[in-house]
């Protein structure tokens, strides 16, 4: 099983790198003739990045690693998801609110973290109608971070879990702290009226 992973993680490596080549050659174009292709380039820039988390989280899966857990401003980070997802949810006139009161640090492995919000606002913004929305906030000792949007929600519940949120739920286990172990739940209780992803970090 090992070697049929590893297999499958070269595969992935050598997809990213030939996204890299795409984008390359559209940005070759945009400068030759003068057009503009600003929502392909981010399809592939972010389909390059997400690929590039992917082998991170399966080399940490694979091996027994530990997350690189250290001090991260949580509103700098939900900032940073902000800037990467506004303007590609924009052009789907959908809006994109940032919700923190988190004023401190928390102990957290931010690349993980980050591709994970990434990856829950990109889902978000393919079922709302409108509206997608990020908080941070502290309960009794936990960091909550949550993405809602104003769709129709999950069909069922649990949700079927495919490959993406079994990964994300692993990596969610991978922050622990205090005899706590951080835990991921969606569901349908949005303040937006549709799907909620909540993930819980200790």
């Amino acid at each position: 099983m090992h070697r049929l992973l590893d297999i499958l993680a070269s595969g992935v490596h050598d997809a990213k790198n030939q996204l890299f080549i795409a984008e390359s050659m559209i940005a070759t174009s945009e400068a030759e003739h003068g057009i503009v292709m600003s929502e392909a380039r981010y399809a592939i820039e972010a389909a390059a990045s997400r690929l590039s988390r992917t082998l991170t989280a399966y080399h940490l899966l694979r091996h027994d690693a530990a997350a690189a857990v250290s001090p991260a401003i949580v509103a700098d980070l939900c900032d940073e998801v902000m800037l990467a997802q506004k303007k590609h949810l924009a052009f789907r006139s959908i809006s994109l609110t940032v919700d923190c009161s988190v004023l401190d640090e928390w102990p957290l492995d931010r690349d993980l973290i980050t591709d994970m919000l990434n990856n829950a606002v990109q889902n978000a913004g393919r079922y709302a109608r409108q509206s997608v929305r990020l908080s941070a906030a502290t309960d009794d000792g936990w960091l909550c971070l949550c993405v809602e949007d104003d769709g129709p929600g999950f069909a069922t519940l649990p949700p079927e879990q495919g490959t993406g949120l079994m990964v994300a739920e692993r990596l969610a286990r991978l922050h622990t702290r205090r005899d706590r172990q951080g835990s991921l739940r969606l569901s349908n209780d949005s303040a937006l009226g549709g799907a909620r992803f909540e993930l819980r970090l200790p």
